[in-house]
């Protein structure tokens, strides 16, 4: 029987990112266009640096990565995964004991418009608390 991944474990995962064609048009993404397929760490590495206090949606998000390694887009269903499988990691790893300052700051780009913030596995009290303390809307 396979033993299920944790979500930090999917966080990790060794996969690379890719750079090619986008296969169609979505989201703003046009068939064709040079297209980033993020990897989770991606995701997190870039929430980690958006600084405390500062908010971001997923579309400036996607925007400021494709630019980064030099797409012209970066893939709104990939985000999408990644982004959930970091949220869930990130309220893993505080559910594990990890310190709030090193759990990344998941609620600097969820809020209750995105997507994602509806399909997470816990309580989204816990993205609200956390907006709420560092002053975010």
């Amino acid at each position: 029987m396979k033993v299920k991944k944790s979500w930090s474990e999917k966080l990790n995962s060794a996969k690379p990112h890719e750079i090619k064609p986008a296969p169609i048009s979505i989201a703003g993404m046009k068939a064709g266009q040079i297209m980033l397929v993020p990897t989770p760490k991606m995701i997190d590495d870039f929430i980690r640096a958006i600084p405390q206090g500062t908010s971001m949606d997923v579309k400036t998000m996607r925007q400021q990565l494709a630019a980064k390694y030099n797409a012209e887009v970066t893939c709104p269903i990939y985000t999408g995964f990644h982004l959930k499988t970091v949220a869930e990691a990130a309220f893993e790893a505080f559910n594990q004991g990890a310190p709030l300052n090193a759990v990344t700051p998941i609620w600097r780009v969820l809020d209750e418009r995105t997507p994602t913030t509806k399909k997470l596995s816990y309580d989204t009290a816990f993205i609200f608390q956390q907006r709420l303390r560092e002053g975010l809307k």
